[in-house]
């Protein structure tokens, strides 16, 4: 029997809780703009293509966030303060919108609308005070409408209303602001039907989480931080409280089947995580599948995924296929994702031609196909049943995409139903027909989640731990507490759910960063007052401090992908992921002054991207040297190497060092040329792809294909300005800057 390729997309939607019971409101607006601009679009988009079935994971602390905004009861501040009149508004609440009612994807969401562009602009280039001290109530009333238009998804610009809103522009006043926040009530209401609804056609399999999205590793034990990482620093009091594990679950069903009137089958676990000792509750729940990453299959299989230089892996057969996990309460299946594949939708496709980006996708699924065919010995059809599970965040990428992704949707489902080699089902449908035939023992699967492998996210740097050991001391006095039980007094149940989701940890300590990380650090905190509020017990003081620093960015290592216009002008929310290293005001032997200010690195699945930002009125062949040049090597692969082919170097690390290649970039005639040794240790010219652009700053943009190299290599990079090959100076004054291509 041949098969086509099978694919199942796993979407995952999920927003901590942002509700404050301190303050009776929710403190951020996430829930409800992503209400209106991704949870219904994604399965429109899909309805439209009735042949094509997914999987969507509902967490479910969102569902009832969704519920509360579509019954009208919920109210954010952001809200509150979009239905203020604008000549009501306290100089506080003024500056308050001017700094976060900008938070949202420039490219995509604020300068396609002209007056949103405008008042951006005036911030940026003027300054927060000057609009403070400069903007009328007009200006503030229409910064008001736009953040929430914006929000609106593009699929639903056809209503008439919506359609005159954005034809007017400008001169919203506080009526039409009140309509608009109705408007978003509206979408936000069709949400959870329409999951139902196709659902029950059988295009759609609805899939759920523990109940507001703990690591369940961690509360099983926070030592499982240590399985991938053995020398990673703990908690002073351990977490251990396995008890909950069955609470979240068991809450998490009975939500489901309030909404969709069935039981589910499959669960996301939290962040991907898994571990031995969460199996056995998720299989009494009575849940049939979960899915993982495939670090985690890795691990589990003492086997590391290689991948050629298209980023397909060599191993597809250990990739491509369900898994059995036996536990005492029944055997559960388990699917692991295509790690790249996921992060390409999730990263990188947003900056490509959706037409491209979709052929690109295909590409790889078609090309996996062939690898598969090859490994049963060649032929023209596929032999046996593989699943290729793409599975990713279903609602963050999409800001980033043209019209939030439809054009990318409709050229990527068009194909697939054109194409009988390869077959969208969901997980479910998938499992029922070809059950797994592979076990993994149920002792052999790793503990880790979808990062590496590892629990390094959420726990073992000092804030992180500072946090669990909070939570533990709560729960602790929960515990004290037998006569509080889940029905005499939920407020306290409800607060040591909600401070055990994953999301505080998170954005705690270094890694992530955004503008409410203070905002963050307050609910888990308040979270945890509730509940020794609610037992009566008096509140330790260290509840009222923030745990982390929550100072500006200055130097950091890179946080995730990049997607920068390469256009020389550095829109900071473009590079606000990338590493950053502070050169400005240095003082070595080898740095001329202030020359330099400060440089940014970044990479995505296509390009390895560099940002250099100068003095101000810096003139290229006078105050900037005419030259710069990129040399690297690659530590993890022997190559030919060989010296720098500059004048006037010192003989020091790193300028001795051997490198392999070499990117020049003339700075005054825009050219550039790569160079790479060959084994006669000599340099070679190399077709190069390069964008840069030089207006403001520096940016350059460097395909990872012009280098041949394989995913998961490293690289190390050294930077320096030179005239017409003459050594000027170098960047980072001390060692290198360390890449590794996704």
């Amino acid at each position: 029997m041949s098969h086509p390729l099978y694919i199942a997309f796993i979407w995952h939607q999920h927003q901590p809780i942002y509700k404050s019971q301190q303050a009776g409101e929710y403190r951020l607006p996430w829930v409800r703009l992503h209400g209106t601009k991704d949870y219904l679009d994604l399965i429109l988009h899909l309805e439209r293509y009735p042949k094509l079935h997914q999987t969507v994971n509902l967490v479910p602390s969102l569902i009832l966030q969704i519920e509360d905004y579509a019954a009208g009861t919920a109210s954010d501040h952001y809200q509150k303060l979009t239905l203020t009149a604008a000549e009501d508004l306290k100089k506080e609440q003024k500056r308050e919108i001017i700094e976060h009612f900008f938070d949202a994807n420039e490219e995509h969401l604020i300068t396609p609308h002209a007056r949103y562009a405008q008042l951006h602009t005036q911030r940026e280039e003027k300054g927060r005070e000057w609009c403070l001290n400069n903007w009328r109530d007009e200006d503030y009333g229409d910064l008001l409408a736009w953040h929430n238009l914006a929000w609106i998804d593009p699929i639903f610009w056809d209503d008439p209303q919506i359609a005159n809103w954005l034809a007017q522009g400008q001169n919203f006043n506080l009526a039409q602001r009140k309509k608009i926040i109705q408007k978003q009530r509206e979408i936000i209401k069709r949400i959870i039907p329409q999951h139902r609804l196709m659902q029950e056609k059988g295009q759609l399999e609805v899939t759920t989480t523990p109940y507001t999205h703990p690591i369940l590793p961690l509360l099983a034990d926070s030592a499982a931080g240590r399985v991938a990482v053995p020398e990673m620093p703990l908690p002073n009091n351990l977490f251990q409280w396995e008890q909950d594990i069955p609470r979240h679950l068991s809450k998490a069903w009975e939500i489901y089947q309030e909404r969709f009137g069935c039981s589910p089958r499959g669960l996301w676990p939290s962040e991907q995580s898994v571990s031995p000792a969460i199996l056995p509750y998720i299989a009494a729940q009575g849940f049939k599948w979960i899915c993982s990453d495939e670090a985690v299959l890795g691990w589990s299989l003492q086997h590391f995924f290689h991948r050629d230089e298209t980023g397909n892996v060599y191993e597809p057969e250990l990739l491509y296929r369900p898994y059995r996990l036996e536990t005492n309460q029944g055997d559960l299946s388990i699917v692991f994702r295509d790690h790249r594949l996921s992060d390409l939708i999730g990263f990188t496709y947003g900056t490509m031609e959706p037409k491209k980006a979709a052929a690109d996708l295909s590409g790889h699924l078609e090309a996996i196909s062939r690898s598969l065919k090859q490994k049963q010995g060649g032929g023209t059809a596929l032999e046996e049943p593989w699943l290729v599970t793409i599975a990713l965040d279903g609602e963050n990428c999409w800001e980033f995409y043209q019209k939030d992704g439809l054009p990318f949707f409709d050229a990527l489902y068009q194909s697939f139903s054109d194409n009988s080699e390869l077959k969208l089902v969901t997980v479910s449908e998938f499992l029922e027909q070809f059950p797994p035939t592979v076990t993994i023992p149920s002792q052999d699967l790793h503990s880790g989640s979808w990062i590496d492998g590892t629990f390094t996210t959420w726990i073992g740097e000092p804030a992180k731990n500072k946090a669990w050991e909070m939570l533990g001391e709560a729960r602790k006095t929960l515990a004290e507490h037998p006569e509080a039980t889940e029905e005499n007094n939920p407020k306290a149940w409800e607060a040591i759910y909600a401070a055990e989701g994953s999301d505080w940890f998170w954005w705690f300590g270094k890694g992530h960063s955004s503008n409410n990380d203070y905002t963050f650090d307050q609910l888990f905190r308040e979270n945890l007052i509730t509940l020794y509020e609610a037992l009566n017990e008096p509140v330790p003081a260290n509840l009222y401090n923030s745990i982390d620093v929550h100072l500006p960015r200055t130097e950091h290592t890179p946080e995730g992908f990049i997607n920068p216009n390469i256009d020389g002008l550095g829109e900071q929310q473009n590079w606000d992921k990338a590493g950053r290293i502070e050169i400005g005001g240095a003082r070595g032997t080898m740095h001329r002054a202030t020359l330099v200010q400060r440089l940014f690195y970044g990479v995505n699945h296509f390009n390895l991207y560099l940002r250099l930002d100068f003095q101000p009125g810096f003139e290229v062949g006078k105050d900037l040297p005419n030259e710069l040049h990129l040399f690297w090597y690659y530590p993890e692969i022997k190559g030919a190497v060989t010296s720098i082919p500059l004048e006037g170097l010192p003989n020091e690390a790193p300028l001795n060092h051997q490198y392999h290649h070499h990117l020049g970039i003339n700075l005054l005639t825009n050219s550039t040329w790569l160079e790479e040794v060959g084994e006669d240790h000599k340099w070679h010219p190399r077709l190069n792809r390069v964008q840069i652009a030089l207006n403001k700053c520096l940016e350059v943009a460097l395909p990872w294909a012009d280098l041949h190299i394989y995913p998961d290599s490293s690289l190390q990079l050294v930077a320096i300005l030179a005239d017409h090959g003459t050594f000027k100076s170098v960047l980072p004054e001390k060692g290198l800057i360390t890449f590794k291509m996704p």
